[in-house]
């Protein structure tokens, strides 16, 4: 491959939870890389936001508004996607939500369903549905969960949302081992504390400060991560770099989960 060839080139790629973070500048950067883009998301503006920022760029996309807990929305954004482009080469199934809901007997049953569905259910359902059509392509493909550090590492008050991320790891063996021999690759990327909306979803806006200080520290790197390093990290299981690799977990965390809680 001519070293200035783009990686993804004639790619066709969907990304879920893509209107803002992690999911936002994947998009971008595969994007970048040659890749068609399909965008789901339930945030209408944002995404179509994310799509103009693509297309301005000189790419090409689509923006399927998509809640990927329900049955009827994921089996519409593969059909959209087939109908726009006629394949789907990747699946990065980033779509989130982190309500830190409380002690784990304080949690309503309804918060615990909704985050088990978005964050777990949600990527089975996507998964379920795109690889009938890689399989039928026989060409195969690269499928990506966004887990998470507190996969293996947990906070207090959050239960749901640390054993949804925790059953994507399990959801990611599992699917690797199922699709091997249809040379259908699954792997998992687990990011640590990273400068996203969602990692402030749940602190109130007086302490944010206090708390971005504190999340500083921990970091042995001396600093958050960025949404595009965690990008690119994606980037490099969904191309053929990778192409050994499957069943994987990708930590990327600053050195995070390798620290003993410790001040020094």
């Amino acid at each position: 491959m001519n070293q200035f060839e783009k990686k993804l080139k004639g790619k066709v790629a969907i990304i879920s939870g893509a209107s803002s973070g992690i999911g936002k500048a994947t998009a971008k950067l595969l994007s970048q890389e040659g890749a068609n883009i399909i965008l789901a998301d339930t945030n209408i503006n944002d995404g179509i936001a994310v799509l103009d920022e693509i297309r301005t760029e000189g790419g090409k996309g689509l923006f399927v508004p998509t809640d990927v807990s329900n049955n009827k929305d994921v089996k519409n954004l593969i059909h959209q996607a087939i109908k726009e482009f006629g394949d789907i080469h990747i699946l990065f199934n980033n779509a989130g939500i982190d309500p830190r809901a409380g002690r784990i007997d304080e949690i309503e049953e309804a918060t615990w369903d909704n985050v088990i569905n978005i964050n777990l259910k949600g990527a089975y359902l996507c998964i379920k549905y795109c690889v009938p059509h890689m399989i039928r392509s026989g060409k195969g493909g690269v499928i990506v969960n966004n887990s998470s550090l507190l996969s293996k590492l947990v906070l207090p008050g959050a239960a749901a949302y640390c054993t949804s991320k925790a059953g994507l790891l399990g959801l990611t063996k599992a699917a690797a081992l199922d699709l091997v021999k249809y040379n259908i690759r699954v792997n998992a990327i687990l990011p640590g504390s990273i400068d996203t909306p969602l990692m402030w979803s749940g602190v109130n806006a007086r302490d944010l400060s206090t708390v971005r200080k504190l999340a500083e520290e921990a970091e042995p790197i001396g600093r958050l991560g960025r949404p595009d390093e965690v990008a690119k990290a994606v980037l490099f299981l969904v191309n053929d770099d990778s192409s050994f690799i499957t069943g994987a977990e990708v930590v990327v965390d600053g050195g995070l989960g390798a620290r003993i809680a410790t001040n020094q």
